[in-house]
């Protein structure tokens, strides 16, 4: 098993999903890449700064994130 923190995600490009969640400071998004052939990455657009968690593609499905609202393909 490939250890999803090793993976370079450098200068990936991230798509952003956003909708039902809105504070005060503006609305809350997830976003997503693919950084390997069974790996993602996901990213919070109210924390930039933050290091992205990583999942493999079943995990993403577990959670309940479907990667065609990103328009993006499993």
């Amino acid at each position: 098993m490939t250890d999803l923190y090793r993976i370079d995600i450098h200068g990936v490009q991230f798509t952003k999903s956003c909708g039902g969640n809105t504070h005060p400071d503006g609305e809350s998004c997830v976003l997503l890449a693919r950084i390997g052939e069974d790996a993602w990455a996901v990213g919070d657009s109210k924390r930039p700064q933050a290091e992205p968690l990583r999942f493999t593609t079943a995990e993403l499905d577990a959670a309940g994130i479907d990667p065609s609202r990103f328009e993006l393909s499993a």
